[in-house]
Parts: structure tokens; sequence; C-alpha cells
């Protein structure tokens, strides 16, 4: 085990000597190869912070757009029920008319597709997140 031991090493030592003894140009042409390759890893990496920010800005808007969304719905939905009881009297107060079901079926969907595109933006941004981590 010893003599292998002692192998391995002077196969080690000799690799360290060849690299030692390599001419001076080759060094610099591997250096810059790893600059280089730095270099790209950086923009990579800044192209994805910036990717990263804008996501999360776009985030941030589509939930405040569905925040006032959803608030705009409600108003118009008391508004409707309120507009309704004035023409129709309080006798049918508690019976939504066809109109007013429709108006909250098409209020539902808008907002659920708003939903749906955050939670898309929201995956997309933790993919693009685990792509920054894995660079």
């Amino acid at each position: 085990e010893v003599q292998t031991l002692n192998q391995q090493l002077q196969e080690k030592n000799g690799e360290i000597q060849q690299m030692i003894n390599q001419p001076s140009y080759e060094k610099e042409r591997e250096i810059l190869r790893l600059q280089k390759t730095l270099a790209e890893r950086e923009k990579a990496q800044a192209t994805s912070d910036v990717l990263c920010r804008s996501l999360t800005d776009e985030t941030h808007q589509l939930q405040r757009k569905l925040a006032s969304t959803a608030e705009m719905c409600q108003h118009l939905a008391k508004c409707l029920e309120e507009k309704q009881r004035k023409e129709k009297g309080n006798s049918d107060d508690q019976i939504p008319t066809e109109r007013s079901n429709q108006v909250f079926i098409q209020l539902l969907y808008n907002e659920t597709s708003l939903q749906a595109l955050i939670c898309n933006l929201q995956e997309e941004n933790r993919m693009l997140k685990q792509k920054v981590a894995h660079v």
C-alpha cells in the first residue's frame, strides 16, 4: 500500500512539475479562458437578476391590479344590487336577477384568470431564481 501511495504521489508531483514547466503562453491562455468563462457567468447572473426583478415588479403590479379589480367588482355588484332594489322595490331583495348573475360570473372569471396569470408568473419567477442559484 505504501508503494502504491508513493507511486501515486510521484505521479502527482510529475503532473505539478509538468504544469510548472508549461510555457507561459499556455498559462496565460488558460487564465484568459477562465476569465472569459467568469465574465460570461457574471453576465448571465446580471441578466437573471434583471429578469427576476422585472418579474417581481410585474407580479406586484398584477397583484395591485387584481386587488383594484376585485374592489371595483364589489363596488359594481353593490351598485347593481342597489339599482335593482330601486327599480323593483324591496320585494325582490333576496332574488338575484339573471343579469346580476352574469355580471358576477364575468367578474369571477376575470379574477380567476388574473390569479392564474399571477400563479404562472410566480412559478416562472421561482424557476428563474432556481436557475440563478444554480448559476
